[in-house]
């Protein structure tokens, strides 16, 4: 959440033409990459992976069904290895040499790869001395911040993961609707 708010702090700054500023620090251009670097990692492992196992034979060899619940599967199951514990649907065989291994990928990827940008950012913080509070700083703790916070963290989730929704659940919802089953 505070690699968000770092991003929606820097984004109202260039929208107001003022220098970012969070929690007393100026948000500078090394700050706002690795921020960036830090909140692509999980998308990255996400779709990387499963758009590989979706073109290679082993990883086809591993579903239950074909078509688009198919592919939401294997969606499903690096979206867990690189986000959350690891789970996949009970169709997705995952228990091979490919499925093991790109699932580690996965994990390495959305875990430890996020851990060192983040660091970074928060080295690059705690150099920068304080920034007493001006009038032109934006408050955080105001509606209009919370409002602004939650818009880049919908249209940016919306962005990573909608065009991957499609293909999968929202297809096969489609398909079921014209009595095209899997």
């Amino acid at each position: 959440m505070l690699l968000f708010c770092i991003v929606a702090v820097f984004l109202a700054g260039l929208m107001i033409g003022r220098t970012p500023e969070f929690v007393g620090k100026k948000i500078g251009a090394s700050e706002i990459k690795m921020t960036i670097l830090a909140l692509i990692c999980v998308p990255l492992a996400t779709l990387v992976l499963t758009a590989v196992a979706c073109v290679v034979e082993p990883g086809l060899a591993g579903l239950g069904k074909a078509g688009p619940h198919g592919y939401s599967e294997i969606l499903y199951a690096y979206t867990s290895a690189a986000a959350t514990n690891g789970s996949a649907f009970a169709g997705l065989s995952t228990n091979s040499p490919f499925y093991n291994l790109t699932l580690a990928l996965g994990m390495f990827m959305g875990r430890f790869l996020v851990i060192v940008p983040v660091l970074a950012v928060a080295g690059l913080l705690v150099t920068q001395p304080n920034i007493p509070q001006s009038s032109g700083t934006l408050p955080t703790d105001r509606a209009l911040f919370v409002g602004f916070l939650l818009g880049v963290i919908v249209i940016g989730g919306g962005l990573t993961y909608l065009p991957a929704l499609a293909l999968g659940s929202i297809i096969e919802h489609l398909q079921l609707a014209g009595g095209i089953l899997y």
